[in-house]
């Protein structure tokens, strides 16, 4: 009886031991609460079905994280991002920059209408957007991915550094201040449908 008692103590302490371990494992456990505020707008796993909202699922890691550090220090004007930023640490701001980054893009569905996808093209071709965001745009450690990202979200942030509102890249505001709206609706076609 005695042997008995003490391998149930044994495997009843191996399996709460058993189950702290994969917590501990869990190397987003401390940001768990953030990410799961993050999916409610950009979607299980950053995988956002909405437009307005950027995939971060698959983005960039280092771009992910400064995009966070600006929000914190309000070089980029969103109220929700702000103040959910403000409250991370910078350790925190990596984790999460690191598990989004992790995922896998997700393909949207979205087919670019052909006429405007080409005129997105020439314009994207005239601001030589590859030099930094690489030839099939999926951006690279800074830079982010732009193919495939959500045509409403581009647009919108590209008419931001144009009328800058958003003011963390003076080079991307001079460089939409050369194009016309419709020249960044067409860009924004093009690159979603990538």
């Amino acid at each position: 009886m005695r042997r008995f008692v003490q391998v149930a103590f044994y495997l009843v302490t191996a399996a709460i031991a058993g189950g702290r371990g994969v917590e501990a494992q869990d190397e987003y456990a401390a940001v768990r609460p953030t990410l799961e505020t993050c999916f409610v707008c950009h979607g299980p796993n950053g995988a956002s079905r909405q437009p307005l909202f950027p995939i971060l699922a698959g983005q960039e890691f280092y771009y992910l994280y400064v995009q966070l550090k600006d929000f914190k220090a309000g070089r980029r004007a969103n109220p929700i991002m702000s103040d959910i930023a403000k409250g991370l640490s910078k350790a925190e701001m990596k984790t999460v920059a690191k598990f989004f980054s992790e995922q896998t893009w997700p393909d949207t569905g979205y087919k670019s209408v052909p006429a405007l996808a080409a005129k997105g093209e020439v314009a994207a071709d005239a601001g030589l957007c590859v030099q930094c965001h690489l030839g099939g745009y999926e951006g690279n450690s800074r830079i982010p991915r732009l193919a495939g990202q959500h045509g409403a979200y581009l647009k919108k942030t590209m008419l931001d550094f144009k009328t800058r509102v958003r003011k963390n890249s003076a080079a991307k505001s001079s460089l939409m201040d050369s194009y016309s709206e419709e020249e960044i609706a067409a860009m924004a076609d093009f690159l979603a449908g990538l």
